[in-house]
Formats: C-alpha cells, structure tokens, sequence
C-alpha cells in the first residue's frame, strides 16, 4: 500500500489534463460551495444525515477546494489526491442517491430522469480521479 501513495507514476498527456481538468473543476465547486450555490448544496443534504445541512456543505466545499489546489499544484502527488478524490466521489454518493430516492431537486435535477443520469455519471468521476491519479500505470519496455 505504502508503494502505490508514494510511487512517482509518469502519466500520459491525458492522465495530466484529466488531473487539471478535475482540479479546476473541484476548486470551481468548492467555491461555490462557500458562495453563490450554498443554498443548492444544502438542499442536496439528505435531511436525515446527523449533521447540520450548511456545516456539511461548508465542510465538504472546503474538502473540494483542498482536493481541486492539491490536484492542480502538486503534480508529484498525484496519486494521492487522486485516490483521495475519487474516495471523495464514493463517499458523497449515498446523499446522490438520496436526492434521487427522495426526489428532492437542486442544480436544474428537477425530474427522477435527470437525477438518474446523474448517478449514472459518478462511476466515471471515480474512474477519471483514478485516470488522473495515472491509474492504471503504464508500462513500457524499459520498465
């Protein structure tokens, strides 16, 4: 385990714009977690989950803005803000399905169809943090 958060992986060109492209991403979200779409996210928060709606939209944009800089400034590092995003994306699907199950609407979700897709979508969030992260790695002849 130790060998796959520390090992240094040469990433292809689209493992790097992947990694940039999320990172600009969760950074852009993470701000407007803390800003402009606040009271979306909130309505997003199952109203079950144990904890105050804006304390968990507070938290996980300031999560976001981490993982978006990381991403964005620490190439070498990679692999683990990789990894740790695409942990990120796993752990906030239960509220995704939530927001589906309880047909509740937030960020133009408005109908099951929609809200759907969007759980659809969050296995190819994980698989690009993991693209990003240079996983896979690849191998050459020279390895």
């Amino acid at each position: 385990m130790k060998k796959l958060l520390t090992h240094k992986p040469r990433a292809t060109r689209s493992q790097d714009l992947t990694r940039l492209a999320l990172g600009a991403f969760m950074t852009y979200a993470g701000i407007a977690h803390l800003t402009t779409a606040r009271d979306e996210f909130q309505a997003q928060v199952p109203p079950w989950f144990p904890a105050d709606a804006d304390l968990v939209v507070v938290g996980s944009g300031v999560v976001e803005i981490a993982l978006g800089a990381s991403l964005l400034a620490l190439p070498r590092q990679r692999r683990l803000t990789g990894l740790a995003l695409a942990a990120f994306y796993v752990a906030v699907f239960p509220g995704n399905v939530a927001q589906y199950v309880e047909h509740r609407d937030a960020f133009g979700l408005d109908t099951d169809t929609k809200r759907l897709v969007r759980l659809a979508f969050q296995p190819a969030l994980v698989a690009a943090a993991l693209w990003g992260a240079a996983l896979p790695e690849r191998h050459t002849d020279e390895d």
